[in-house]
């Protein structure tokens, strides 16, 4: 198979090229040149966003595409039209936010979609620009050759925003640590690695359509993906599991200053860890154990000197060690519980 990666640097595409390269695929990178792509993959430079930048690929021949871009979709259009009639099949790795918010549990492929998005658009939001993306991906190959993966919450190494390297850190410092609770929280996500092998099979068995990928809900949870961050560290730290009411009063935000982390029975809950992915599952999903996903990413991390990259224009993650602190000397108090209750 010849495959041709758009963006294969970074993370996902990164992933997607090395599970390529794995199962002995010809690989073609398309980027930028900022980082190199994995060795074994051949380079083409261009920029998207800049005219002329596709020239790189006005020659070639393909067996798949996978893209992963996220701004304006009309830069998907024009690469997929540019492609259609070189490459056979077009996979482009959108995202769970392309539902109308908010997804009630359980929402599967066949959800509410955001309205506004189309493929000709200029950046917007990020919602509406990854269901352009999506247009563009089918406007250029037809429903019957393009591939929708809709992922959630990506986690492993070469992570580019932040959310368990910084949990990694956090523990690895040591001391008492504000755990979310409750501990058994069910989480859905998904190793980029798994996605990545994912996309590839889907690719070589002709897969098309829309895909919910992460994990069947409750893989692993939140006390599972944080005792797996004290073991893989050594760190001598404290888990203190915290009431949500606790987290929420301190003015902590969820998934942001705590990531990965949203509060039970909560509309973020229900949308970020409670898709049907059976669409998934059925089509070939295997997801590895939560533990070999934490330990991994801190093998990476240590290998790069404990500092993730984080990918330009991402907020920052992660709570400040003051408010930390506060909250965990009960510092504030919600009626009906206990200051620094513990689970």
């Amino acid at each position: 198979m010849r495959l041709l990666v758009l963006g294969g640097t970074e993370f996902a595409g990164r992933a997607v090229v090395r599970a390529a390269l794995g199962r002995g695929w010809e690989v073609t990178v398309f980027h930028r040149g900022r980082h190199e792509p994995p060795d074994g993959a051949r380079s083409l430079l261009g920029d998207r966003t800049a005219p002329g930048g596709l020239a790189a690929l006005a020659e070639g021949t393909w067996d798949a595409v996978v893209d992963t871009w996220s701004a304006a979709p009309r830069r998907v259009r024009d690469t997929a039209r540019l492609l259609r009639g070189r490459a056979g099949r077009y996979a482009y790795v959108s995202s769970c936010s392309v539902y109308t918010w908010a997804p009630p549990a359980g929402f599967a492929e066949d959800a509410p979609l955001v309205e506004g998005a189309r493929a000709d658009a200029d950046t917007t939001d990020y919602a509406r620009d990854k269901r352009g993306g999506e247009l563009a991906a089918v406007e250029g190959f037809g429903a019957d050759r393009a591939l929708l993966v809709r992922a959630g919450l990506l986690l492993g190494p070469h992570e580019n925003v932040g959310r368990l390297p910084w949990w990694l850190n956090r523990i690895a410092r040591g001391g008492p640590v504000l755990a979310p609770g409750p501990r058994e929280l069910p989480l859905q996500y998904v190793d980029v690695r798994d996605l990545a092998d994912w996309i590839v099979g889907g690719l070589e068995r002709g897969l098309s359509g829309p895909y919910n990928l992460m994990s069947p809900q409750g893989h692993a949870t939140m006390g599972e993906l944080l005792q797996a961050c004290v073991e893989v560290t050594g760190a001598a730290a404290e888990l203190r599991w915290t009431d949500p009411e606790l987290i929420l009063a301190a003015g902590i935000e969820p998934w942001t200053q705590l990531p990965v982390w949203v509060p039970p029975g909560s509309d973020l809950h229900d949308a970020l860890h409670a898709a049907d992915v059976s669409r998934a599952v059925a089509a070939g999903l295997s997801c590895r154990p939560v533990r070999e996903t934490v330990a991994d990413t801190w093998a990476w991390l240590q290998d790069i000197g404990g500092t993730a990259p984080v990918r330009p224009g991402r907020p920052a993650v992660g709570l400040a060690p003051e408010l930390e602190a506060r909250v965990l000397a009960g510092a504030v108090d919600v009626p009906g519980t206990t200051s620094g209750e513990v689970a």
